[in-house]
Order: structure tokens, then C-alpha cells, then sequence
């Protein structure tokens, strides 16, 4: 996975997280990378996020059982 994403014109948030690491779900993990962008909620063309690499997943024993699910 490449460390940088660049907007196309009309990406949002959660378009971009769904492109980069499969599912919206990671929208916060995308936004909190990239601080300084907070602001922006449709992007033009040309902006470069940091796209860090996921965290390892959790062992499904150590979460709460309404996690597991």
C-alpha cells in the first residue's frame, strides 16, 4: 500500500478511506492522520493525504463480547 493518497476533485472523507483501506470504517483513522485537513469536507483535485498502513487487528479474545459480533 502506497503512503499517500491524491484527491480527486469531489472525494470526501469516507470515499477516500473506502479507495485506500477497503471499507469507511477507517474514516477516522484516515482523518486523524491527517490533522490539518479536518477542515476540508470535499476535497479538489491535488490534495496528498497520509495514508498510514492499518493497525494489526485486535485478538478477538481481548475485545468486549458486543465487538465479536
Amino acid at each position: 500500500m502506497e503512503a499517500t493518497y491524491t484527491t480527486r476533485a469531489g472525494d470526501a472523507w469516507d470515499l477516500i478511506a473506502c479507495r485506500v483501506y477497503g471499507d469507511v470504517k477507517y474514516t477516522g483513522w484516515l482523518m486523524a492522520h491527517n490533522f490539518p485537513l479536518l477542515d476540508v469536507f470535499v476535497f479538489d483535485a491535488g490534495t496528498v493525504l497520509n495514508t498510514p498502513p492499518l493497525p494489526a487487528e485486535q485478538a478477538a479474545s481481548s475485545l468486549p463480547a458486543w465487538r465479536t459480533r
